[in-house]
C-alpha cells in the first residue's frame, strides 16, 4: 500500500500491545519540567510528541531543541510546527549550557529545527551552543542531531570544528519515499552530509522510521547506503502518526522484524544498531558514544546462542 493511504482500515488501525508506554510521573520528571520552563527552552520530546518522554524525563534527561520551535520545512511525519521562525536568539546557547549543568547529566542530546531561511542554516548558533555546553560541562558527552545544511561544507564544517562526541542526521525513510515523507529534503543530499561529517572525523549516526509503506528490500538498501556513507550508529523505530493531518501508519512492524534489521545492520558492518518499535534517535543515546559497545554486545549474543 502506498504511503499515506486513506482507507478506513488504515485510518482506524489499532496500535499493538508492544507500543504501550508509561505515563510521565515522579519527582525527576517534575524537575526536568521545571528546568525546561524556567530557562524557556524547547525540547523535541514535547514538540515531536515522543512516546518515550515520560521514561527519559523520569530518568533526568531531555533532548533540547535549539533555534526555536518553528521549522521552515513541512515533513509529513513530524509534529514540529511549520512556518516563519522567530529571529535567532543569540542567548540561547548559554541557557542550554546552564540547563544541562543544572541537570548534572553525563550525556546530553541537542537537536534543532531546520532554518533554511538563514544563510548559515543555523550552523553558527549550533557552533556556539556546542562550545557553551562543553565549556560549562567539560565532563558531559554530547550528541548533536543536526539538519542536512543542504550538504554545504562551510556550514557542516562548523559542527566538525565544535567537535561533539556524536553527530547525528536522520535519513528518516527510504529513497523512494523521501519526497512524500520529507518533502523539501533529498535522500542523497542527506547521505552526502553524513559522508562529509565522517570525512571530518566525526562519529556519525542516522535514524530510519518504519511503517510508512517501505519494503523490506528498500530498508536493507537504506542500511547499505548508510554503511557505505561511513555511518557508525543507526536507530530503527516505528513511525507513529502524531496528528490526523500527518501521514498515516501503513502498518505496525512486529518486534521480530526489527530484530532482523538489527542483525542485517551489524552484518553490514555498522558499529551500533538500535532497532525496536519504540526506538527514537536519542533513545539510550548515551550508549552510542562508545565505539564497539553495540557490536561487541551483538557478538557476545551470537556466541551465547551458538553455545
Amino acid at each position: 500500500m502506498s504511503c499515506g493511504s486513506s482507507t478506513d482500515e488504515k485510518v482506524h488501525i489499532k496500535k499493538p500491545s508492544w507500543l504501550r508506554v508509561k505515563l510521565p510521573i515522579g519527582e525527576e520528571y517534575k524537575h526536568v519540567r521545571n528546568l525546561v520552563d524556567t530557562h524557556k527552552l524547547h525540547t523535541i520530546c514535547e514538540s515531536g510528541n515522543c512516546p518515550n518522554m515520560g521514561e527519559c524525563w523520569g530518568a533526568g534527561t531531555a533532548t533540547f531543541m535549539i533555534l526555536g520551535n518553528i521549522c521552515t520545512r513541512s515533513c509529513g511525519f513530524c509534529a514540529v510546527a511549520t512556518g516563519r521562525p522567530d529571529p535567532v536568539d543569540w542567548d540561547e546557547p548559554q541557557r542550554v549550557a546552564e540547563a544541562i549543568h543544572l541537570m548534572k547529566v553525563k550525556h546530553a542530546v541537542i537537536t534543532s529545527v531546520d532554518r533554511d531561511e538563514l544563510k548559515d542554516g543555523g550552523s553558527i548558533i549550533w557552533y556556539n551552543t556546542i562550545r557553551a555546553v562543553k565549556a560549562l560541562n567539560p565532563d558531559t558527552t554530547l550528541e548533536t542531531l543536526v539538519p542536512d545544511f543542504k550538504a554545504q561544507r562551510e556550514n557542516i564544517q562548523r559542527i566538525i570544528d565544535a567537535h561533539p562526541e556524536v553527530v547525528s542526521h536522520n535519513i528518516e525513510t527510504t529513497e523512494r519515499l523521501t519526497r512524500q515523507v520529507r518533502v523539501q529534503a533529498k535522500y542523497h543530499q542527506s547521505m552526502e552530509t553524513l559522508r562529509i561529517l565522517k570525512e571530518g572525523g566525526m562519529r556519525t549516526k542516522s535514524g530510519i522510521m518504519l511503517g510508512l509503506g517501505e519494503t523490506r528490500d528498500e530498508v536493507i538498501q537504506t542500511l547499505k547506503d548508510l554503511a557505505n556513507s561511513g555511518v557508525d550508529v543507526v536507530t530503527i523505530g516505528q513511525y507513529l502518526q502524531p496528528t490526523p493531518k500527518h501521514l498515516k501508519v501503513d502498518r505496525f512492524i512486529h518486534p521480530d522484524e526489527f530484530a532482523e534489521y538489527r542483525e542485517i545492520g551489524y552484518n553490514l558492518g555498522l558499529d551500533y544498531v538500535e532497532s525496536g518499535p519504540l526506538v527514537r534517535s536519542s533513545y539510550h543515546s548515551e550508549k552510542h558514544v562508545i565505539p564497539g559497545w553495540g557490536r561487541n554486545a551483538w557478538l557476545k549474543e551470537k556466541e551465547l546462542s551458538a553455545s
